[in-house]
């Protein structure tokens, strides 16, 4: 690709996670664009929530590097919660937050300012024409649906103008965002409200019709962790602007780690292409080699962006297992000895280290999560690790995996990052002194002077080189010098005290002009005859109040049904709709195996039973609870 007619480049943007204010600072600091966080209330992250005040600082301190603040506003609202909404929504603007991240409709029938919007991926965005809608509607981003592959993002990048947002790491929902009812059907829980119970991440038994048991004990809607480190470039040709991380509730060595390592990947791309830019400003350079891999994971997949594949499940666990480390080679009283052969990359163990195995359930020979055991690293000597208590299940042969890596832990826990933005200095000559210049390589541009008696120096050579000296000196700050020029008359011997200052004068202006310059995305233009492209919508659209349904008539929508969340009686619902497929993950798929017919299977979760129900020509899973009333009802 090149430049686009008009001569300007495609900015990119990465987008971290903040569980709070200091999380997105340090966000920022390793790399990111932009940072999406929680208010204090409607956050699809109930346990995510953040002050206002909290917001502003956050705010302030990201449009410093022209970075943005997005607040998730993403839960559906009740007819009760809309005032609170909509004052919430201008206090957040009032803040200086650049974008909310919605999912419901009657948000945009408020009485609100002009903030930027973005389409939440709990909108279920799949489809080109569901874009074009939402970008008639006033949309400036829209959140894809993970379950894209490269085929169908560029199809909607190739329909609309809008930023397109993709998820390229952390956890996976295993339903399509916003077509899940498991957790409130089953715990009262409703994750459109964010309180999702990850019913999904339990245990469970998988059985046929006939009542052939197919799997015991084993996470079947667990899957693996999204990474898409090997398709960045691939997914930016596709149309992908805005590349997203998961996690506001991961801890802060987590947002460190993987942030710098996405940050290092789209540089990369960056500085090999001349039609893409960074869309904030300054690069971040690490005390510490990121690698996603140490930090919490379920395994990776690219999921579905190269078309659907074997093993995107985490059938074993729902935890993170880490880096496999190499088998037992022997015991002692105290101790094993690692053989490092099978894992794949030199290790070198830390005192401190944590370590995990999966000890065998004796009675099927199968391994449930009941039997993942950890233990931690007394002393390392080279390959033997010595415990102050010997774990039990340990034996030659069983693999060990590394889930903590004290140093790098302790690294990440320090000081990690520092992000600067190049400066250019330019000293020149007044009648009455000398003036200091100093440009970013964005546009903007400060001048302060100095009045002052000018004494040529003795020696030329060694006071330019003293000044530059002086003038690259600018430690705490945002900036670095990229270059100083000295444009006077001649070399003038000056205090150092005058150039500190008039650095410094300098920098507070340059800092000002740019905080000043800074300007917030503009809320899209809303078209009142736009036509939503479907003529009914079933429980799984989330309408839950008045404005939204209103919403919904005014662009076409004849037939609108109450949320899950208001419904009294569903019989036979499809409480989760999935491209996730059992019958593919055992070799039971009829496109795949001839003669093999679709039929219902289920899965026993503790108690409760679900019924499986595939529907082969769209790919998809369904589970409904079998003879299921919702319980919120009784």
């Amino acid at each position: 690709m090149t430049p686009t007619a008009d001569g300007s480049k495609r900015q990119l943007e990465l987008l971290a996670p903040a569980k709070n204010a200091d999380y997105g600072i340090e966000a920022i600091r390793h790399g990111a664009d932009a940072v999406y966080i929680g208010g204090p209330a409607f956050g699809a992250r109930h346990n995510a929530g953040n002050s206002v005040q909290d917001i502003a600082r956050l705010a302030q301190f990201a449009h410093q590097y022209h970075a943005q603040v997005f607040v998730a506003l993403n839960t559906i609202l009740m007819d009760d919660e809309l005032d609170a909404a909509k004052q919430l929504i201008w206090d957040l603007y009032d803040a200086g937050v650049d974008a909310l991240i919605i999912q419901d409709m009657g948000v945009l029938q408020l009485d609100l300012p002009p903030i930027a919007m973005h389409a939440s991926t709990q909108m279920d965005n799949r489809t080109p024409e569901k874009a074009v809608f939402l970008e008639q509607v006033g949309f400036s981003q829209v959140v894809l649906a993970r379950e894209l592959n490269l085929a169908q993002i560029k199809q909607v990048a190739d329909s609309t103008s809008m930023k397109l947002e993709y998820f390229i790491h952390g956890a996976l929902c295993v339903s399509y965002s916003g077509l899940c009812n498991l957790s409130h059907a089953y715990s009262n829980r409703s994750a459109n409200r964010g309180e999702c119970s990850q019913m999904c991440r339990l245990p469970c038994n998988l059985s046929t019709r006939e009542g052939d048991v197919l799997a015991e004990n084993q996470h079947l809607l667990s899957l693996k962790d999204n990474n898409q480190t090997d398709n960045l470039e691939a997914l930016i040709d596709a149309g992908v602007t805005s590349f997203k991380i998961e996690g506001r509730l991961k801890d802060i060595t987590y947002l460190k780690n993987v942030t710098a390592h996405y940050r290092q990947q789209l540089d990369a791309i960056i500085d090999k292409r001349q039609d893409l830019e960074a869309i904030s400003h300054g690069r971040s350079e690490f005390n510490f080699t990121p690698d996603p891999d140490k930090s919490f994971n379920r395994g990776k997949t690219d999921y579905f962006v190269n078309q659907r594949t074997q093993s995107i499940e985490h059938f074993s666990s729902p935890k993170f297992i880490g880096e496999k480390v190499g088998r037992i080679k022997r015991l002692g009283k105290d101790f094993i000895e690692i053989d490092p052969q099978d894992a794949g990359k030199d290790i070198v163990f830390n005192n401190g280290d944590g370590l995990c195995y999966f000890v065998e359930h004796f009675e099927t020979q199968r391994l449930s999560d009941d039997k993942l055991a950890g233990v931690r690293v007394n002393r390392a000597d080279g390959n033997l690790l010595f415990f102050n208590e010997m774990p039990k299940g340990l034996k030659p042969g069983v693999m060990m995996f590394r889930n903590f890596d004290h140093k790098f832990e302790l690294a990440l826990n320090k000081d990690s990052a520092k992000r600067k933005i190049a400066v250019d200095a330019l000293l020149t000559d007044t009648p009455s002194g000398l003036a200091l210049t100093m440009s970013d390589h964005h546009g903007f541009t400060a001048t302060v002077e100095l009045n002052c008696d000018k004494e040529p120096a003795n020696d030329q050579a060694k006071t330019a080189a003293n000044l530059k000296k002086q003038l690259a000196k600018l430690g705490a700050t945002d900036f670095v010098l990229h270059q100083a020029n000295i444009q006077t008359e001649q070399m003038w011997f000056l205090p150092a005290a005058q150039i500190n200052e008039l650095r410094r004068a300098a920098i507070e202006k340059l800092t000002a002009n740019r905080l000043a310059g800074y300007q917030r995305p503009l809320r899209g233009e809303y078209d009142a005859s736009a036509a939503f492209p479907q003529k009914s919508l079933s429980f799984l659209s989330n309408v839950a109040n008045e404005q939204a349904r209103s919403f919904y008539e005014q662009h076409g929508v004849i037939q609108i049904e109450d949320t899950y969340e208001k419904n009294k009686i569903l019989h036979d619902a499809p409480l989760m709709v999935t491209k996730h497929c059992l019958r593919f993950s055992f070799n039971l798929c009829p496109k795949e195996v001839e003669g093999i017919k679709a039929e219902p299977m289920f899965l026993d979760v503790g108690k409760d039973q679900l019924k499986l129900v595939f529907d082969c020509q769209k790919c998809e899973m369904m589970i409904v609870g079998k003879n299921q009333m919702v319980k919120h009802a009784e």
